[in-house]
């Protein structure tokens, strides 16, 4: 087993554990990912308005 396989298992089985222990958490950081996402595209929008 190489190492990138290593490292996708690990990182899959700590998403997992931490969806299972914690959904509520699990849930909130979703949606902060999402609205900073959100944001970061509205500013892009609003950057490239103001250029035209």
């Amino acid at each position: 087993m190489n190492l990138k396989k290593i490292l996708t298992f690990a990182g899959v089985g700590l998403l997992l554990f931490f969806l299972i222990a914690e959904p509520t958490q699990a849930a909130q950081t979703v949606t902060n990912i999402l609205n900073t996402l959100r944001e970061a595209a509205e500013a892009l929008i609003t950057f490239v308005k103001q250029l035209f």
